[in-house]
């Protein structure tokens, strides 16, 4: 009984907890929802056939596809290094772990505008590999690889910081049944590490593709803003705009939005299913 009235004495004021659930719909409508409903507002203040029309330009088309080239490359990568390198930080001691823990949130700390010039110090004309570069006829910046580096640096983070904690909570004692019956290393990765960890790799990958179509500042220091060819889908938004081709900008952002969106919904698809294991895994961050 005491511990009944011990909770009822904890509850905060009806009015303070209405007070607080209005303060935080009333920021998020202002800071998310009616800028959304703007861009879309502006999107289409013309008419369907003038958005279809601005997104069927030859350059916007250029953007969208190297928007979704990156993404393919980004994703299959960072889930397949993020997933062997959590196995790795989570099963096994070595000397220097706490330092690659560290190193991993590195493009959190890090501006991404400054990702972007250290990638032009490595590759650029007068960087530490320009020689070798040369000599082999390798472009890396201006070019799709510079873009795709730049990327795989600032999204890496979400796949791996995803699995470590939910690996740590899940311990390695079914791995190591495995191996006691005699599974290989391969076998015991495949049939029972990836199916405990596979809701959470999922959610990373989602983070990690929302992240990567969204990307400015790295990209535009190494893509050279050439249109139809380094162009991605926010850095035509801004060529768009700097030119006061407001319906054109406006278009491409709410495709960009529009990509958000089923992210988004994806999200919370998979929160819904499998919301207990990925809060498990979320309160261990």
């Amino acid at each position: 009984m005491s511990d009944v009235r011990h909770r009822d004495d904890l509850q905060e004021p009806a009015w303070l907890r209405v007070a607080l659930i209005a303060l935080a719909v009333l920021v998020m409508l202002s800071l998310v929802v009616l800028p959304l409903l703007m861009v879309l507002g502006a999107a289409f203040a013309k008419g369907f056939g003038t958005w279809l029309e601005s997104l069927t330009q030859p350059d916007a088309v250029s953007a969208l596809k190297l928007t979704l080239f990156t993404v393919a490359i980004v994703l299959p990568v960072n889930a397949i290094f993020g997933t062997f390198m959590a196995w790795a930080l989570t099963r096994f001691e070595f000397r220097g772990k706490q330092l690659l823990l560290s190193l991993i949130d590195l493009p959190f700390a890090v501006s991404p505008v400054v990702a972007g010039l250290c990638l032009v110090l490595l590759f650029g004309s007068h960087g530490w590999f320009a020689e070798l570069l040369r000599e082999h006829d390798i472009k890396i910046l201006f070019a799709r690889p510079g873009i795709v580096l730049a990327t795989l640096f600032i999204t890496f983070p979400f796949v791996v910081r995803e699995l470590i904690p939910l690996m740590q909570q899940q311990g390695a004692d079914e791995e190591l049944a495995a191996r006691s019956l005699g599974a290989s290393g391969w076998t015991m990765f495949r049939r029972v590490t990836l199916p405990n960890i596979k809701w959470g790799l999922l959610y990373g990958v989602l983070l990690c593709s929302a992240r990567a179509m969204g990307e400015f500042g790295a990209v535009s220091v190494v893509s050279g803003h050439i249109r139809g060819l380094t162009n991605t889908l926010p850095l035509h938004i801004e060529i768009l705009y700097n030119e006061f081709d407001s319906t054109g900008a406006f278009a491409a952002a709410s495709l960009l939005a529009g990509l958000a969106l089923i992210t988004l919904i994806l999200k919370f698809w998979l929160e819904s299913r499998h919301g207990d294991a990925l809060a498990k895994s979320h309160r261990r961050h």
